[in-house]
């Protein structure tokens, strides 16, 4: 039964409106956290390039690349929580796994330098800072141009270890960021919950 003086669309003005402004939110929030996902992985690329690196000890630099794999299990764990709790789950998984791949990726980069800078001759060539982020990407792409190779055990072993840290955090890490973000969804009540057999 109609009431004089309401009109049938007057209810669905103010739910278009509120439509509207959840997608414009969505969308600034879409367009920060691809900003704030650069500005992370830019300003991990600066700290590496200022960082001293060279000078240390065979034993310092093994102690500061497991300290540094703890660091990318720690920030990825807190992000994986984030990523659950948080408004768009979808967007901070991005910019979790822009902030833990560009941490891993700079340790492994800056553990090489440091390598081939205490004990020359680790690879097959001098590497400058830049010459070991360009080892590190090509070994984490498995490009593997082979311009640059590890030649002592040390340099072997630490290639080792990021090719199989590499596989981990592409499938295992996936694999807990994308649980993570149906969880996100879910808790917000937009996907129904999954049958468990």
């Amino acid at each position: 039964m109609d009431h004089p003086g309401v009109s049938r669309t007057g209810p669905t003005r103010p739910r278009r409106a509120r439509e509207q402004q959840e997608r414009r939110s969505g969308r600034r929030a879409q367009f920060a956290a691809l900003v704030r996902a650069a500005l992370i992985a830019l300003g991990l690329v600066i700290v590496y390039y200022e960082l001293p690196l060279d000078g240390h000890s065979t034993a310092r630099t093994s102690t500061l690349l497991a300290c540094g794999l703890l660091l990318v299990l720690v920030i990825f764990w807190r992000e994986v929580r984030a990523i659950v709790s948080s408004p768009y789950p979808r967007l901070k998984a991005v910019e979790a796994l822009a902030t833990t791949l560009a941490l891993f990726l700079l340790l492994f980069a800056g553990t090489y330098f440091t390598v081939e800078h205490t004990t020359p001759g680790s690879f097959s060539e001098p590497m400058t800072k830049t010459d070991s982020l360009y080892f590190t990407l090509t070994t984490f792409s498995t490009v593997g141009y082979g311009d640059i190779v590890a030649r002592s055990q040390t340099g072997r072993v630490l290639t080792m270890l990021q090719m199989l840290g590499g596989l981990l955090l592409v499938g295992l890490a996936a694999r807990i960021l994308a649980q993570a973000v149906r969880a996100g969804v879910r808790r917000q009540g937009r996907e129904p919950p999954e049958d468990l057999p």
